[in-house]
């Protein structure tokens, strides 16, 4: 009887033993959050460069194909961010050239994060082809965040010469002058 009543006194204690307490779980939580505070600025961080990154990639195919735009037809800078896009497998024309993907070329205008423009400057082509929309003789072209200090924090902004500028505020450069007077990058 007396190792009966051993046996039942050991299973009891192995039995409140097997689970966790209440401290254990707390400490555990409180590991797990320290952990989170540490990891989620940085991929918060690492999201925005990433998005930034993607601006300055985007930006320079819409710097390109403004200079192959100008160079196939004859038409100054495009008229707009669609004159540069265009549907696939449809033949390219100088109101749909087909030189950057549909995104980027369809209203709102919005990739990565960023919102993208294009405005005419120095005036209107004079004499453009039968069937395009005047083209400009000079051009800006933009990416500013949508969201400043969640999806970036630096604005870009490019001319006709092809270099890209910075503005670390997150503002639209709004002309010409206003983006060539920014930094360039490196």
């Amino acid at each position: 009887m007396r190792s009966s009543a051993h046996r039942i006194n050991q299973k009891s204690a192995a039995s409140s033993q097997r689970g966790f307490s209440l401290i254990e779980l707390l400490i555990v939580v409180a590991i797990i959050l320290i952990i989170a505070a540490i990891a989620i600025p940085n991929m918060l961080r690492s999201r925005m460069t990433a998005n930034q990154a993607a601006a300055v990639a985007n930006l320079r195919t819409v710097v390109s194909a403004s200079v192959a735009y100008s160079v196939t037809y004859g038409n100054g800078y495009p008229p707009a961010l669609s004159a540069l896009g265009g549907v696939e497998g449809a033949g390219a024309t100088c109101n749909a050239a087909i030189l950057i993907d549909q995104i980027l070329s369809t209203a709102p205008y919005q990739k990565t994060g960023f919102q993208f423009g294009i405005t005419g400057t120095q005036g209107n082509v004079v004499n453009p082809p039968p069937g395009c929309t005047a083209g400009f003789v000079g051009y800006l072209a933009t990416a500013a965040p949508l969201n400043l200090g969640l999806t970036g924090t630096i604005s870009y902004c490019s001319d006709e010469s092809g270099v890209i500028y910075y503005d670390t505020s997150g503002a639209v450069a709004a002309s010409e002058a206003a983006c060539e007077a920014l930094p360039p990058l490196q």
